[in-house]
């Protein structure tokens, strides 16, 4: 595994190690309004990395089915979506600024179904990341070295606030700054692992690449549609929440249009 393969893994792994080192310095915990901004963020930052670094360049990939080059991408999408749905049922989680724990039942503690949470939802970002990563190694699926750092970047920045996210209430609950701290970073490391697995199967994904690059698509967009918006949403005053979507995803397009 070459340098910048194991530089593109690593990339989003150290967004999230960085955000959750919040919890080390800052001395209060994030309020709701911070909260609401940084979720917004990270929601529009997976949107946009969602259709400009994983659905068009399935469908790109599709363009020798002519008019049907949008099948990859709608089955691969589906897939996602389901995926994810089916993982939402089986791991016991805890949403964050959530009462009531969903999946099955558990005598897990709620620091722990926090963390199953972001975790949850680290499964898809580590997959796309590999995907891609895994096409450009392949050297014959059109995805550049700067298209794929542009998506691990992207995905670093959205992670940032989601270690903060992440570590400071753990803390707040009780658990020192420390293991809140090794907490925050745990949750982020199913994403290089996702990421490595996903390359090492590279033989069998690069034939299938397109349903794979929307697959990734799909379940990002249901952690978004059914965490992210909800928890930006909540309370009073939710329109700065939509306002950060909009600047994550402004700048997420932005990478990838001019890193792509």
């Amino acid at each position: 595994m070459n340098t910048n393969l194991i530089t593109g893994i690593l990339i989003p792994f150290a967004g999230t190690s960085l955000g959750a080192a919040c919890v080390l310095f800052m001395k209060k915990g994030l309020n709701e309004r911070i909260q609401r901004v940084l979720t917004g963020f990270a929601a529009g930052v997976m949107v946009a990395a969602s259709i400009w670094s994983l659905l068009l360049p399935a469908i790109e990939q599709s363009e020798s089915m002519g008019k049907l080059s949008f099948f990859p991408a709608v089955v691969g999408f589906w897939i996602g979506i389901l995926f994810l749905l089916l993982l939402d049922h089986i791991i016991p989680h805890l949403h964050m600024n959530s009462t009531s724990a969903e999946g099955p039942q558990t005598n897990l503690g709620k620091s722990a179904m926090m963390v199953l949470a972001v975790v949850l939802h680290n499964i898809p970002e580590g997959m796309a990341v590999g995907v891609v990563y895994a096409g450009w190694n392949a050297g014959n699926s059109g995805i550049t070295l700067t298209g794929a750092l542009a998506l691990s970047i992207g995905i670093a920045i959205q992670n940032l606030p989601e270690g903060a996210i992440i570590s400071m209430p753990l803390h707040a609950e009780g658990m020192s700054k420390r293991k809140a701290f090794i907490y925050g970073v745990l949750s982020g490391l199913v994403e290089p692992i996702g990421a490595i697995i996903t390359i090492l199967a590279a033989g069998v994904i690069i034939p299938v690449l397109p349903y794979l690059l929307s697959f990734a698509a799909g379940a990002m967009i249901y952690v978004v549609v059914e965490e992210l918006i909800p928890e930006m949403s909540a309370g009073e005053h939710s329109n700065i929440g939509t306002i950060m979507f909009a600047v994550g995803f402004t700048v997420m397009m932005m990478l990838d249009v001019a890193l792509g």
